[in-house]
């Protein structure tokens, strides 16, 4: 399997990758435009702009799109992140071509209606809805926004409901014409593929798009810390503490991986096997380590009873600080392979693997092997690591969020001095 690329007049750029023996491939544009490119009044439209983009074009009406691709047994959707905005499609090889062309007009011909922007508008006011009944979720967007406080990338991505209540076709036209520029483009694609004649589609389909890039919009991140508490009559209190850790572009991001995979990544990482297996604690507990362009953070996530949440929550501080010189060979080895193993097998997919590939020419301009990947990973020392754990212990800053029946939960102020006590 081999990776190629190529970038077209207006900056947007190709990459694909052949699988033989597949029949199938996955193909999609990730435009580098997400959450936090949104001004405050502009919260929850980069979302709602990935609704519309489903929602009829100069040529198709959506159950024309969502017909032709179900037609030939392939699927369409999209996702909105805070970095990105990614429109993908799986499809069998003799359907590719369809499949990008469709992808292109959603991108390039999407009419924004009004009557479907009313239609959506009470379906994303739905999922907003929903999102408050789940609280496992809410509990990551409090979390973010009690780390980035006031700023784009701590707002939630679905937006406000009083702001999603008001937007109008101008908001999202103007959104795109401001934000999705071609030099902001990336096709992605991977399976059973033919890099040369998805080149020449593309450029017949994204080829005449005008760069007109003013430079990078994003508001500088600031990891500053700080609580969010909702007391809420729910059968369980939903934990998440936050840690700032490296962007992904940072010397350390494979470290801070490893750490969250040795910490709480399986059933035999530390936090899983002290808190639940030996204490009965918690049904769900784990850590990751996550990045955005300047700025990351290595998340704790557990969800107790009211009354065992005090105990959960010192416990698990009292395990990170343990951690700073109590990481053993095995703990780490353990972890190298988990993370290893996860990275090889989620590449047997075509789908995982035209995501990375976007991913990776969007952070590195380049797609790494995966023996320089693994080999990353494996370069990670005890050391390493340990001195990650104590720097979480240090004066940055910290984030707490709860949700449920949080009474007697420690506040954050009673966590950062158990970290250093």
């Amino acid at each position: 399997m081999t990776v190629q690329t190529h970038t077209l007049s207006n900056g947007m750029r190709i990459v694909t990758e052949a699988m033989p023996g597949m029949h199938s491939a996955s193909i999609g544009v990730w435009v580098l435009v997400g959450g936090r490119h949104e001004r405050l009044d502009q919260n929850g439209i980069a979302h709602f702009l990935e609704h519309m983009a489903f929602k009829g074009t100069k040529t198709r009406s959506a159950l024309q799109i969502a017909e032709m691709i179900e037609d030939v047994g392939g699927y369409i959707n999209a996702y909105t992140s805070r970095e990105m905005t990614a429109y993908y499609a799986r499809v069998l090889q003799e359907h590719v071509p369809l499949g990008l062309e469709i992808i292109a007009d959603i991108l390039n011909n999407s009419v924004f209606d009004p009557k479907e922007i009313e239609v959506e508008r009470g379906v994303i006011l739905q999922e907003i809805g929903q999102a408050y009944d789940t609280p496992d979720d809410i509990v990551f967007d409090w979390l973010q926004e009690a780390a980035y406080p006031d700023q784009p990338l701590g707002r939630t991505i679905l937006g406000p409901a009083e702001r999603v209540s008001h937007f109008g076709r101008e908001d999202l036209s103007s959104f795109v014409a401001e934000h999705y520029d071609p030099s902001r483009m990336i096709l992605s694609a991977a399976g059973a593929v033919d890099h040369d004649a998805l080149v020449k589609q593309a450029e017949a389909l994204f080829g005449h798009l005008a760069k007109h890039e003013t430079g990078d919009v994003i508001v500088p991140a600031r990891f500053q810390g700080g609580e969010k508490r909702e007391l809420k009559s729910l059968e369980q209190v939903h934990f998440a503490l936050a840690f700032e850790g490296p962007d992904y572009r940072g010397a350390d991001i494979y470290t801070a991986q490893v750490y969250a995979t040795a910490m709480g990544g399986g059933m035999s990482s530390r936090l899983f096997q002290e808190i639940r297996e030996n204490r009965g604690l918690c049904y769900t507990i784990f850590t990751q380590a996550g990045a955005y362009a300047d700025t990351g953070m290595m998340t704790l996530y557990a969800g107790t009873s009211a009354a065992q949440i005090a105990e959960l929550a010192q416990i698990a501080v009292d395990e990170i600080k343990r951690s700073a010189d109590g990481l053993s060979t095995a703990e780490i080895e353990r972890a190298r392979a988990q993370m290893k193993a996860g990275l090889l097998m989620g590449l047997e997919s075509p789908s995982s693997r035209a995501e990375r590939m976007a991913h990776m020419i969007h952070i590195h301009g380049r797609v790494p092997s995966i023996e320089e990947s693994t080999a990353l990973i494996d370069g990670v020392t005890t050391d390493a690591l340990r001195d990650f754990a104590g720097g979480l212990m240090g004066p940055a800053g910290k984030a707490l969020a709860l949700y449920g029946p949080a009474d007697q939960a420690p506040d954050l102020d009673a966590l950062k001095a158990r970290l250093v006590a």
